[in-house]
């Protein structure tokens, strides 16, 4: 070859080189273009979704449970909204699924309790057992055993109907309420939703009411067994189950027994005593409009409670009850349901952090009235059912609902301490923070972990009584919890906070799974608790070299769906074999595994990237996003919710923190 051919090749080579850089700088620039396009849509959006007040609050929605239990107590009080009603059964119906019952989230397996209640709660409103909706579930309740087969709740709601003899539900006489804190079972042992549910259902068990029902309406259509010649309403629990746990469970059956077959010997001055103590506990913490415990089931129970020890209808405790049961309503033109509580701290704290994340005057403006407002709710001196662990500690926590003084979350004061302290002026919130961090230091459970609402609430003995068939008996401390209150206390970097973080760090190393994950005790599932540990680690200065994070990032990125996404069931709850099971990609769980990633130096990564730009194609015209499915477990495997603000904020944040990392100029590892 030439020189002068060798000389208009290299030219040509470096004229291409040019283009193709060239090429590349504009493809990089269009994708800033979008992604900027993308988190302006989705902060304006959330910032037209703020009230006035300064917080947000989006809908938290449940199974169907809920609404039904709803409709059964308008007709165990006789007191019956037909215009609700009817909404109501639209509602149940339209969620009525191919296998003719009602799972517990979206895509579930048919769940028995959730059917009996459904299909109750429409015979109630006047459907006809014969109209083949009703066909069709009263088919698939018989195929698994009939109403029988239904959990604790659902058979105490059935008893309280008259459609199942007493015997069919634990004996939980109010007496409970007498018992010494050395007993085997004792108020105190158990999580702040156990105790607000029970101590007005004590009372209704006791004394065994009979609900109104005005159209006297039953079901013994849904039993295979005629319900008083039914002898196996208890069973000791799945195959998996240990072999110690079914012998405590056998014992407890026999107790149940012995002590129900005794009850007559329960003088009346004790029993009057009990009751009053009851009362008094349930009455202390009603909670205005926001309601015991504010979560539906201890609400219910403690308006049908005060309605059975005599309470007029007019008096304004309940009154007060009736109107929190109702501000949890959600209803539109055609339908409606009932939320099992509300979650407006969560969500403006989450929202918060996002547009923290997004920046720009507005979000800046909108955080602080969310800070302000979220500062004014902070709990200091209350009562509260935590200060029987921690007498001398402190208040300094915030509640997950409006108002809910007897009890602060930790998982919530844990993300407020965070967004204060990344806040324009954290300076305004520092006492604020200070007692929170102060509070949540001594909240720390004896493993080095931290619960949601109590401290060492591990009587795991207790899950196997008859009344705990459900499983969710306690409040342990979990991973997730633990996790938020590692990143705040990192954040802050407080010096006194450096051993119960030392402890905290090592408590989430133990909980790691062998694969790599954590499991997400208040998220669905592996995803969600794994990125709350990468982001905590990712705060505490725990990098990409550690053996840990390096077991973590690389099953979420095991984890990714040919589409770029993220997804997981709520199947993982019931068997661990789907620890590794790919589902169909949903917005929020792709958020939480880009936000892992990203704490802790993967923003570079193909995965990120592949991530973000499925974030990018499933945005809606609104600047939002959709997605059907549940999100969090309430209780493992017997109650789960949907977030309706995941959508809204998780994606904004994720979609924020990458272009704060790979934007020129960031600091990031790679």
């Amino acid at each position: 070859m030439s020189r002068n051919s060798r000389a208009l090749d290299a030219a040509a080579n470096k004229h291409n080189s040019r283009q193709q850089l060239q090429a590349q700088k504009l493809e990089r620039h269009a994708e800033h273009l979008s992604l900027n396009r993308s988190i302006d849509a989705a902060r304006d959006e959330l910032l037209n979704r703020q009230s006035e007040q300064g917080y947000w609050v989006f809908e938290l929605e449940a199974d169907c449970t809920i609404p039904a239990e709803y409709i059964m107590m308008m007709h165990y009080l006789d007191e019956i909204d037909s215009s609700l009603e009817a909404r109501i059964a639209v509602y149940l119906r339209a969620h009525q699924a191919e296998h003719g019952g009602w799972p517990l989230y979206y895509g579930g397996e048919l769940d028995i309790s959730c059917t009996v209640k459904a299909y109750y709660a429409l015979k109630l409103a006047g459907d006809s057992p014969d109209e083949p909706h009703m066909v069709r579930a009263r088919k698939a309740i018989l195929e698994r055993g009939g109403a029988a087969r239904a959990n604790v709740f659902t058979r105490i709601a059935l008893a309280l109907f008259g459609q199942v003899p007493w015997r069919a539900v634990p004996y939980i006489p109010v007496e409970i309420m007498l018992m010494p804190r050395w007993f085997p079972f004792h108020l105190d042992k158990v999580s702040y939703w156990s105790r607000t549910v029970m101590v007005p259902l004590f009372i209704l068990c006791t004394y065994k009411p009979k609900a109104k029902n005005p159209r006297n309406v039953d079901v013994r259509e849904l039993f295979v067994t005629p319900p008083e010649r039914e002898h196996t309403y208890f069973r000791l629990g799945p195959e998996r189950s240990s072999t110690r746990a079914k012998v405590l469970a056998r014992a407890f059956l026999v107790v149940d027994r012995v002590f129900r077959s005794l009850d007559f010997l329960i003088p009346k001055s004790m029993r009057a005593a009990a009751t009053r103590r009851a009362e008094s506990w349930f009455l202390a913490r009603l909670n205005g409009e926001d309601g015991l415990g504010a979560i539906f089931p201890a609400m219910v129970n403690a308006l049908e409670a005060m309605v059975l020890l005599g309470y007029p209808s007019d008096d304004p405790r309940v009154v007060t009850a009736k109107r929190a049961l109702q501000k949890l309503l959600v209803v539109h033109d055609n339908s409606a349901y009932c939320q099992p509580c509300v979650s407006p701290v969560w969500d403006t704290a989450l929202a918060g952090l996002a547009l923290q994340e997004a920046g720009g005057m507005p979000a800046v403006a909108a955080t602080d009235a969310a800070l302000g407002w979220l500062k004014s709710k902070q709990l200091a001196d209350e009562p509260g059912d935590w200060q029987v662990s921690r007498p001398h500690l402190q208040g300094g926590g915030w509640p997950f609902q409006f108002a809910n003084g007897h009890y602060p979350d930790l998982d919530d004061t844990a993300v407020i301490v965070w967004a204060m302290h990344q806040a324009n002026d954290p300076s305004r919130y520092a006492a604020s923070i200070e007692s929170a961090l102060d509070w949540l230091a001594g909240m720390q459970s004896s493993d080095g972990g931290f619960a949601a609402f109590d401290v060492d609430n591990t009587h795991y003995n207790l899950n196997q009584i008859p009344f705990a068939d459900h499983g969710a008996l306690l409040d342990p401390p979990t991973s997730d919890v633990t996790a938020r209150v590692v990143a705040a206390m990192s954040l802050v970097g407080r010096p006194q906070d450096r051993e119960p973080l030392r402890r905290a760090i090592a408590f989430l190393r133990k909980e790691q799974m062998a694969e790599g994950p954590w499991f997400g005790r208040w998220g669905t599932n592996y995803i969600y608790g794994t990125w709350s540990v990468l982001a905590a680690f990712g705060q505490a200065g725990i990098g990409p070299d550690d053996e840990a994070v390096h077991r973590a990032v690389t099953w979420l990125i095991g984890r990714q769906n040919p589409d770029g996404g993220w997804g997981e069931s709520n199947d993982g709850y019931a068997c661990k074999q789907h620890l590794n099971e790919k589902t169909d990609s949903t917005p929020h769980q792709t958020a939480w595994a880009l936000l892992g990633l990203m704490a802790v130096g993967e923003a570079g990564s193909v995965a990120v990237r592949c991530g973000i730009e499925y974030l990018l194609r499933t945005q809606q015209a609104d600047g939002l996003w959709t997605d059907p499915h549940f999100t969090a477990p309430g209780f493992p495997r017997v109650f789960y919710l949907k977030y309706h603000g995941y959508c809204a904020y998780f994606p904004l944040w994720a979609l924020s923190a990458y272009r704060n990392l790979v934007r020129p100029g960031a600091a990031h590892w790679h």
